[in-house]
């Protein structure tokens, strides 16, 4: 082969981009690439995971055999390939099936490492949203005066519902080392209504909401509650569009990872945690008097090995 040959062989490997063409990467990083952007649930990605994992013989199933294989319904199949934007599943294997005519070629060293390097691109997608978070608080005067605002609201409610209770439940416990009175709510319906005006009548000014994926419409709710009753909210989600960012008084945003069944929260727990330190920072002589008097409180009790 001449230079010149080389050259436009190399050239045809390579998209515009700088990336590899679709011949030249692995199948299962094409097929993953067909998911990539899009929300699916922990069962649809259960469904994704198996097509990966399973692609040379899962794509000359039939809808039934595999609903069967991955232990979910005919119409979860269905959902699952027009959440996709296919009309239905046999348009989603009509595309999977030359990838997998491909991946038979495949060396089994390619595909045992395209397996090992999901949970590898995992965090490397964690990583990126890290990113995003440290770009965020590059000009830290936004997270500063949500922090002063939040410690200036006595009572704080936190508030966050279905998956996103772990992120509340450790605001508020931090919260409560540096604030005097911290509320959180967990539950939707008329628990948080009433919780929510509690708040207010005492003399709250602000919420703090954590909304992550799946979004519930219960803290659309709350949200909606906490405005007519008179509260501000802060919120912190993965998106920056939609209602529940239209709800808030000011929204930041810190993506979840969802390469995995179910998604990850490195980034929000960082933004969470800067927030805490914009509160610890804006009253520092209640903040060290309060930590001061914790710390003598556990030794007293003895909470901690």
């Amino acid at each position: 082969m001449s230079s010149g040959q080389q050259v436009r062989a190399q050239s045809a490997a390579i998209t515009p981009s700088g990336e590899p063409s679709d011949h030249e990467r692995l199948p299962a990083d094409r097929v993953r690439a067909l998911f990539d952007g899009h929300r699916l649930s922990p069962g649809q990605r259960r469904i994704a995971q198996y097509l990966i994992d399973h692609l040379t013989d899962a794509v000359f199933l039939s809808i039934t055999e595999l609903a069967e294989r991955v232990g979910v319904s005919q119409p979860s199949v269905t959902r699952f390939a027009t959440s996709l934007g296919y009309s239905g599943y046999p348009a989603l294997r009509d595309v999977l099936q030359p990838i997998a005519l491909s991946a038979v070629a495949a060396t089994p060293e390619g595909r045992e490492a395209s397996r090992h390097n999901e949970l590898q691109a995992a965090v490397d997608a964690e990583i990126e949203n890290l990113e995003h978070v440290r770009r965020l608080v590059a000009n830290t005067t936004q997270v500063l005066e949500i922090g002063r605002e939040l410690a200036a609201s006595v009572p704080l409610t936190v508030l966050g519902l279905r998956i996103s209770v772990s992120l509340a439940e450790y605001f508020a416990y931090a919260a409560r080392r540096i604030h005097p009175d911290v509320r959180l709510v967990t539950r939707g319906g008329s628990v948080a209504y009433d919780a929510l005006l509690q708040s207010r009548s005492a003399g709250g000014t602000w919420v703090l909401a954590f909304a992550m994926p799946r979004h519930a419409k219960e803290t659309l709710a709350a949200m909606r509650t906490a405005r007519s009753a008179g509260l501000r909210i802060a919120l912190i989600t993965d998106t920056t569009l939609g209602p529940l960012v239209d709800e808030a008084d000011v929204a930041l945003a810190a993506g979840t990872g969802s390469r995995l069944v179910f998604d990850s929260y490195a980034a929000p727990s960082v933004l969470a945690a800067a927030l805490l330190q914009a509160m610890a920072d804006a009253d520092p002589e209640r903040t060290q008097a309060r930590l001061e008097e914790y710390e003598q409180a556990a030794d007293k009790h003895g909470f901690f090995l």
